[in-house]
Order: C-alpha cells, then sequence, then structure tokens
C-alpha cells in the first residue's frame, strides 16, 4: 500500500490536502457513511491549584479538548480539539484564562499531544501525516515549518510491526526531545496471546531537535515504559514503568484495580542510575518534575487515586475524573480534561474524510435491509437489537435483554447481549446471536435467535449446547452460518464456523479453526471471516479470508500482522469494508479509558483484496462500518 498516496502534507503550510477524501467513493452517489467509534462523548479542559483547590473550567467547545499543557511562562495552554468536527483531532493554543484561542495546525491526520519549547517559538506534537502512522513532528509558530523527526531511516523500526511514536517532552535547553515509542516490539495479544487486543510494549528514546542524535535512553522486555520528562537540570528522565500486559487491563474498568506501575527515572547520558521512586499497588502515570527533587504523577484508578507528590507526608489532591494531568513549571497549577462516556444518539455527525460521504455515529453492527431499514445492537443502552429507517425514525426494538436470563452486569461491561444482527434476504427476520461473548464465552452459553422485523415469532435456531453467535444469513435464506466455540464430551476444543438449515435445524461445521465474524457475500457464492493465522508463535494475528459455502477454495484477503476484522461487503459484493490495527496505536494505550482497543481504522478494498485504502484517520477506534444504501 502506498501510504504517500494516502495522506500528503503539503509542508509550506498548515492547510493540507488529505487524499483519502475521495478515494472509496468511487462511482457511488454521494451520501452517507455510518461507523461506531468508541471514545468519549464530551471533554472539557480544567485548571485547578496543583493542591486540588480552585478548580474552574478553562476550556469547553461543546466538543472534544483535552491533553493540554502549559508553556514554560505560564502563560498559555496548548491543547488538542475536535471542534473541526469529530474525530479530527488538531493543535490549539489559548490564555490560561481561556482566551485568545487559536488553532495551530489544519489537518485531516492526527495532531495531539503537543507540548511548547522553552523558548515558546516551537511545538512539538504526535501526528499522523505523511505515513498514517504517529509520528514526533516540531512546528515553528513563526514561519509555520514543519519537521518530521522519527520518520527517517534509522529511527523508523520495522515495518509492518508496531512503530508508533507518542508523547514528547522538550528537555530545558530546547536541543532535545524524550519520547516513547513502540518500535521493532511485536504484535502481542493480551493473556499470553490469547486475546484479540493487543498490548503495547514502549521504551525512551530522545533525539535532537534537528532530527539527529537518535538513541534509547531505557527499555525493559515485556514492559512499557512512557510519557518521559526531563529534570529542570536536564540530567534525567522520569517515565511510568509498567507491565505490557497491563496496557490492556488498564483500558478495563474491572481490571484496572490489579494493575501496577511505578514511576522511575534514569541518568540521560547514560541511561543508567536507575531509581524507582515509587513503591507499591495502583497505576501511576504522567510523571513530572517540579524540581530536581520532586516528581508529581497520577495514579488512575483505585482507592487512591489522584495526584501525588513523591516528597514523604504531602497529600493526595483528588479530582474527579481527571486524566492527563500537566503542572505548570513551578509546580503551582495543574491543566487536565474530564472526559464523559455517555456514547452519541445515532447519526450523530462526525469528521468527513471523504468528501463524497457524510460520516456519521451509529451504535454497533449496523445491517441494511434490502427495503433500506436499519438493524443494530443497542450497545450504548442494554444490548438489545432495535430497528430504524436510516435516519433514525421509527425506532422500534424487536429484542429486549433487559427479558433475557443475560448477567446485567456483564451486558454493561460489553460482554453479554444480543449481538450482530442480520437480515434475512426477504427482509421478515432478523437473526442475531444472545448469549456471554469474548473473555465470557467459556463461562456461559450463547444462541442463535431469529425474530421476525415486527418482534413476534422468537425462536433460537441452536441448542445452546456450544457457544454460538455473530450469524449470517445464506442468499437463499434457507441457512445461517455463525461462529461456534466449545467442548467436546472429552473436554477438547470445538472453534470454527457452523452452517444451519433454517427449517430442519440440521447443522453442519464448515470451518475448524480460530474462526468468527462470518458474514455471506450478496450473492451467496462466499462467506467472508475473520480468522487467527498462525504466525508460528504464542501471538498470531487475525486476517479476512473468504471461503465457498462448501469449505474449498479458502483465500486470504489481508496479511497484515495487527489484526483484521469487523468485515462487510459493500457495493453489491463488489467491496468490503473493514477495521484494522495495521497502522498502530494513536497514544499511549495505558492512558486511555473505557475501551477494547485504543486503535484501529476503517479500511476498504476490492472483493479480491486488492487496492486496499484507509477511509478514517482518529484518535479513537473506528469500526463497524456500512454505506447506507441510496435508491
Amino acid at each position: 500500500m502506498n501510504r504517500s498516496k494516502l495522506l500528503l502534507v503539503l509542508a509550506a503550510t498548515l492547510v493540507v490536502a488529505h487524499p483519502i477524501a475521495g478515494a472509496a467513493a468511487g462511482n457511488r452517489e454521494q451520501g452517507v457513511f455510518l461507523l461506531n467509534r468508541i471514545g468519549p462523548s464530551a471533554s472539557e479542559i480544567y485548571i485547578a491549584n496543583a493542591d486540588g483547590t480552585g478548580e474552574r473550567k478553562l476550556i469547553d467547545s461543546g466538543t472534544l479538548d483535552y491533553n493540554a499543557s502549559f508553556s514554560k511562562d505560564g502563560q498559555w495552554i496548548v491543547f488538542t480539539s475536535e471542534r473541526d468536527g469529530l474525530g479530527n483531532a488538531n493543535i490549539y493554543r489559548a490564555k490560561t484564562d481561556g482566551s485568545a484561542a487559536e488553532q495551530l495546525t489544519d489537518s485531516p491526520a492526527v495532531d495531539d499531544a503537543a507540548v511548547f519549547s522553552p523558548d515558546g517559538r516551537k511545538i512539538a506534537f504526535v501526528s499522523t501525516r505523511d505515513s498514517l502512522m504517529t509520528n514526533i513532528w516540531t512546528l515553528d509558530l513563526k514561519t509555520k515549518k514543519l519537521r518530521n523527526l522519527t520518520g527517517q531511516p534509522g529511527v523508523q523500526g520495522k515495518q509492518g510491526f508496531p512503530n508508533g511514536f507518542f508523547r514528547p517532552s522538550w528537555s530545558p535547553d530546547g536541543k532535545w526531545l524524550a519520547f516513547s515509542s513502540d518500535r521493532n516490539t511485536e504484535w502481542k495479544g493480551h493473556h499470553d496471546g490469547a486475546g484479540w487486543e493487543h498490548t503495547q510494549e514502549l521504551g525512551i528514546y530522545v533525539i535532537r531537535a534537528d532530527g539527529t542524535g537518535f538513541r534509547k535512553i531505557a527499555s525493559q522486555p515485556a514492559h512499557c515504559l512512557g510519557s518521559p520528562k526531563w529534570s529542570p537540570d536536564g540530567k534525567r528522565i522520569v517515565f511510568y514503568e509498567s507491565l505490557a500486559e497491563y496496557t490492556y487491563w488498564a483500558l478495563r474498568p474491572n481490571l484496572l484495580p490489579q494493575t501496577v506501575s511505578q514511576i522511575v527515572s534514569v541518568d540521560v547520558a547514560t541511561g543508567q542510575d536507575r531509581i524507582e521512586h515509587t513503591s507499591g499497588p495502583g497505576m501511576k502515570v504522567a510523571p513530572q518534575y517540579i524540581s530536581n527533587d520532586e516528581i508529581v504523577y497520577r495514579v488512575k484508578g483505585g482507592p487512591n487515586e489522584g495526584l501525588h507528590s513523591t516528597v514523604a507526608g504531602s497529600t493526595a489532591a483528588k479530582l474527579d475524573r481527571l486524566r492527563t494531568p500537566s503542572w505548570s513549571r513551578d509546580g503551582k497549577q495543574v491543566v487536565y480534561e474530564k472526559f464523559t462516556f455517555r456514547g452519541w444518539k445515532q447519526n450523530q455527525k462526525l469528521y468527513s474524510w471523504d468528501p463524497a460521504y457524510e460520516y456519521r455515529y451509529t451504535d454497533v453492527w449496523p445491517a441494511f435491509s434490502n427495503d433500506g431499514w436499519l438493524a443494530i445492537t443497542e450497545k450504548g443502552d442494554n444490548s438489545s437489537v432495535a430497528i430504524m429507517k436510516p435516519d433514525g425514525s421509527e425506532r422500534k426494538r424487536i429484542f429486549e435483554v433487559a427479558n433475557s436470563s443475560l448477567d446485567p452486569e456483564l451486558v454493561k461491561r460489553g460482554l453479554a447481549g444480543a449481538f450482530y444482527p442480520v437480515w434475512s434476504p426477504d427482509d421478515q427476520w432478523v437473526v442475531f446471536g444472545v448469549g456471554n461473548w469474548f473473555t465470557e464465552r467459556d463461562k456461559g452459553s450463547a444462541v442463535i435467535m431469529r425474530v421476525r422485523r415486527d418482534g413476534t415469532g422468537l425462536e433460537p435456531l441452536t441448542d445452546g449446547s456450544l457457544n454460538s453467535g455473530f450469524p449470517s444469513f445464506s442468499a437463499d435464506g434457507k441457512e445461517v452460518v455463525y461462529r461456534v466455540w466449545g467442548k467436546d464430551a472429552d473436554g477438547k476444543r470445538i472453534a470454527g464456523l457452523q452452517i444451519v438449515n433454517v427449517d430442519t435445524h440440521e447443522t453442519r461445521m464448515l470451518t475448524r479453526d480460530y474462526d468468527t465474524l462470518p458474514i455471506w457475500s450478496p450473492d451467496g457464492s462466499r462467506i467472508m471471516f475473520t480468522r487467527r493465522m498462525d504466525t508460528g508463535t504464542v501471538w498470531g494475528n487475525f486476517d479476512i479470508v473468504t471461503i465457498r459455502p462448501d469449505g474449498t477454495d479458502l483465500q486470504r484477503l489481508t496479511t497484515s500482522l495487527a489484526s483484521d476484522g469487523h468485515a462487510v461487503w459493500t457495493n453489491g459484493g463488489k467491496e468490503i469494508l473493514w477495521n484494522s490495527a495495521m497502522n498502530g496505536y494513536r497514544d499511549e494505550a495505558i492512558l486511555y479509558d473505557n475501551t477494547f482497543q485504543p486503535y484501529g481504522q476503517v479500511f476498504i478494498m476490492n472483493a479480491d483484496g486488492s487496492n486496499k485504502r484507509q477511509i478514517t484517520d482518529s484518535p479513537w477506534e473506528d469500526s463497524t462500518p456500512q454505506y447506507v444504501p441510496t435508491r
């Protein structure tokens, strides 16, 4: 894939063209593109005294503002805002009283995590411009000159593997930048490779502001070292250090209390003289020197959540919902954001990377009937199944999860519900799975159900002996393909795809591998699904494949070493939309909240796997895409 054709940055100006815009449109009429996004519904920037008193709202644009930090003189705040369209992250600055807001970057790429140089003349920030992967860039605020510090040979890691650069920090003299990176690491699933979502292994690096002198400062195998900051005398760098496994656990509210990290510093010149400044439980992040002898940091979640100091006897500052704090140079003030996770309404307008389409939010697994009605899982509520017209009107719930025996707590956590609704070819039925999913699939059953579009005639198509889910009708409506997971009487694993006859309920195995998310092609000739590929290690990865309904002619469509999934047919079966992690994280994973995976963009390709191109570029997880049919 020629990424330079996907995102072109015009270095002479901050207004950029984005060639992924229009790339997916082809000959389709102008229309609407739906996608699900896992991220906050609101984010406001606050400023307070370092002890938590005097809190006041600094920035509230009515959208998402986050990742703020002070200038050295304490007069300015630089921050990220999506006020140009939800999902489009650009850099802004404002006075510390919230006035004089000014846009500094204007790009369809992700621009984020900016910090002022000590003299206030430049910013360093993270951007996906040029490569669609995160790099460290600098911007001269007077001349508008841009420089990509990490997108050069000798700095870039192995292609096809994690290769992101995050959280830049200027040295006190302005000559160097420190940052974290997962370059030259592996794509590793959580829980020893069992998980779909990846963990993140980060090391700490430095580079001169002119792009020379790149070197590693600190790393540990199977660990995550992130958010580096310099000591005032420039001799040490502090960072948080945790197991890489915890970069997934820290995203899940039920697992976060079990995580641990420590605040560590090393000598810049040698990478040695390691000092652990903290001990004990708790996820400690966002460390920052406020003097050569004091480091402040945030504890994320748990009973000690709040702002802490390494000075003995200091009192923690408790600030509700605080995220990504940054302190003023004198340590007297702290700026941070507060996220709200309420979800968005169906058809909430999003930033459009393709001008031929208006991008809109949808709840998960949208599917259209031939007569143009939309079915979704209402994961934003209680994971019931609803149908509606594409504009959201005439919405009605045709299966109510509250009337089932599912554990409400698992439903709330997104681990149980009525998932993956798909229409029958005659538009009269909707088929879906009801049960426990993902990490709970071994602990509870799941069955394939169908219901008429008016909510009557509910019936199971499988007997519950195997955890069965993610179904799809054949083109003639006589069969349903779905994923199975379980064990036989001897305890041997059963996994793969199964097909059930709708009338007789007779079943046959189609595949016997780690397969999921099957969906029949509109013409009935092929079944597309996601398969866990054998890489010769415990880690594996997931790719999109197709097969004939008789089990022959398996074809692999994606080959990235990251996870590819959530694939659906579009344009009459001529093209495929899917979600991929191939271009990596947009930030340090451990800093995200209330999600499964903090990465993943939407792509489109031809039905044979050719002509792959990316059609979203946001800081969040974008997935379950669908074009709204035009008539």
